[in-house]
């Protein structure tokens, strides 16, 4: 969702802020942001667009001041305008907000402060915060109690940051991220540590309803009850280079291109927590995998995966759907939760009603300090580094090797996975010197409205998988379809004008996928092979090498993903960026 980071400290704040809104812009970019304090005075300066944009043509850069707050906005609440982009200020200019999250009583409190005077300028929920600490101050006249007040009001998910005109910054959250960075020279309080690793690798990870006060030259941190407290200080472990695009064109491709590297990193697992993790999964009597978008078929292929090599069965459910089925749910189950960024609302939400029946809670997540690993008994990380690019490349193959990881070590590493990750690597790199095949069928489809990827059994995921990075990136519609189902349905969708991909590589599901390319071709379709090997019926064709059956979902991605980015070029759109999409989905 929306980035938002403050600043105090030695230097100036609005270089540190714009570069740090750079970096975390994949979690929103309709509209930008910032105000910096000087001589005691607020000042704000926002516009829509993105923040290299923006900040070009606004001058952030020469905003004076060496305290401040910035915002980077997807928007829920209210359109993409000027007047909606934080930060927002309260009536009397003495304090900005920047916001991520949803206040669902919203209108109840900004009805409340309209009958006592103030004033709105923008459609957002964010607003009534920035007005109701005003409100709060002019009673209790102190920061933290005023804080704790404005808090307890507050229903919904939200983290925010204000700053107060007397050069006081605050923040505080409640089911969003919200972490504080110790640098030598001052502090920042953001929503991702990518917001100020590049000046420090120090952070606290605030808990629920945590008040953090940045006050002369010192951090002060309260509870709930305006309580002090301490809290751990982590150091934080990624290298920062893995955030930049290098010599690619858009984080993307390079992304892309890292799979034959973080594929190794995902089944490269401590031992230690591999026993915890899968020990926790044996003594489950009932298994549920629960995740979003690319997680969910991550979660898709588990279940295949878990049950074929494992013997262990499982039931996979959309994390927005998780709240209906809780009647299943006990003491004796496992819920295993699958989040790149660790801090989706669907996913955290599932995995809090689990706990409330007694039920474990297994991960698998990107970042170790996340939301989502710290709730969880038992967790596993991708270690595939920072991915900024907004659809899921990377983290999908990664969140696969972990799978794979797992399954080994459920049965003894009899199957021999992890031996085979060097393997796998040399094939996911053989499919990725195809690239100049997937430009030629870019070319091929620009100008379609509809494309059909078809897959059976394992590879069923993986045009599901394929279908959503068309979408996403190019804005096409793009369906996956269980090759079985075709005459169920889909077949009367298919004409002369369509093309269908097929995911056909040789294994058990060989023929059965054939014949359906035979069926959709006789309709008059063209039809484009993913496969081992060729055939008359494919007329265009996508070679992947011949390996072990159960691995291929961690090849056959890699051209659909190729495919999606390079299509996008030639839609004029941008694969970073997707409209409508945050990388992150910390709102309900």
């Amino acid at each position: 969702m929306c980035s938002i980071i403050g600043y105090k400290g030695a230097s100036y704040a609005a270089p540190l802020i714009i570069e740090s809104l750079r970096r975390m812009e994949y979690r929103g970019y309709d509209s930008v942001g910032i105000a910096t304090i000087d001589a005691g005075n607020i000042l704000v300066s926002k516009g829509v667009g993105k923040v290299a944009e923006v900040s070009r043509a606004l001058g952030f850069q020469k905003m004076p001041g060496q305290i401040g707050i910035g915002h980077t906005r997807w928007a829920t609440h209210g359109g993409i305008t000027n007047a909606n982009a934080h930060p927002h200020e309260a009536c009397t200019s003495k304090v900005a907000v920047v916001h991520n999250g949803i206040i669902e009583n919203y209108r109840e409190l900004k009805r409340d402060l309209i009958s006592s005077g103030h004033s709105f300028k923008s459609e957002t929920d964010s607003e009534v915060i920035a007005h109701m600490l005003e409100e709060s101050l002019s009673v209790v006249q102190d920061k933290v109690k005023a804080f704790v007040k404005v808090c307890s009001k507050l229903k919904g998910a939200y983290a925010f940051v204000a700053v107060f005109s007397d050069g006081t910054l605050c923040g505080s959250r409640y089911d969003e991220p919200l972490i504080v960075g110790l640098s030598n020279d001052g502090y920042f309080i953001s929503s991702d540590v990518l917001g100020f690793l590049q000046y420090t690798d120090k952070a606290i990870f605030l808990d629920n309803k945590d008040i953090a006060v940045v006050a002369g030259e010192n951090l002060y941190l309260y509870d709930s009850d305006g309580n002090a407290v301490r809290r751990e200080i982590t150091q934080v472990a990624w290298e920062l280079g893995a955030a930049d695009k290098g010599a690619y064109a858009h984080h993307t491709l390079k992304e892309i291109h890292e799979q034959r590297k973080t594929v190794l990193s995902g089944m490269d697992q401590n031992e230690k927590d591999l026993i915890s993790f899968c020990d926790i999964l044996l003594q489950a009597k009932s298994v549920y995998i629960t995740g979003s978008g690319t997680s969910y078929h991550s979660a898709l292929l588990a279940k295949y995966i878990f049950a074929k090599l494992a013997k262990i069965r499982t039931e996979p459910i959309l994390s927005s759907e998780f709240q209906y089925v809780l009647d299943f749910i006990d003491k004796d189950s496992v819920i295993l939760a699958i989040s790149q960024s660790g801090e989706t609302a669907d996913v955290l939400n599932s995995v809090k009603h689990a706990k409330e029946t007694g039920a474990k809670v297994l991960s698998i997540v990107n970042i170790s300090t996340s939301s989502l690993a710290r709730l969880s008994d038992s967790f596993l990380t991708v270690n595939c580094g920072p991915e900024v690019g907004v659809a899921a490349t990377k983290s999908f193959t990664g969140q696969l090797s972990v799978i794979y990881a797992v399954t080994d070590r459920l049965c003894g590493y009899s199957l021999g996975i992890v031996s085979k990750k060097q393997a796998i690597a040399s094939a996911i790199e053989d499919v990725l010197s195809l690239e100049d095949n997937t430009i030629k069928l870019a070319d091929l489809l620009k100008d379609l409205r509809d494309i059909y990827i078809l897959g059976k059994s394992l590879h069923y995921p993986i045009a599901l998988e394929g279908a959503l990075k068309i979408k996403e990136l190019t804005y096409l519609h793009a369906e996956g379809i269980a090759a079985g189902e075709l005459k169920h349905g889909p077949l009367a969708l298919i004409d002369e004008n369509s093309i269908v991909m097929v995911i056909n590589p040789r294994d058990n599901t060989f023929n059965d996928v054939l014949s359906n390319a035979h069926e959709i071709k006789s309709r008059g379709a063209k039809i484009i092979g993913i496969s081992t090997e060729p055939d008359e019926v494919y007329d265009h064709f996508i070679n992947i090498p011949n390996f072990d059956s159960i691995l291929y979902p961690l090849i056959e991605i890699v051209p659909l993903q190729l495919l999606a980015y390079h299509l996008a070029l030639k839609k004029n759109a941008d694969p970073d960026y997707p409209r409508n999409l945050a990388k992150s989905v910390t709102v309900k």
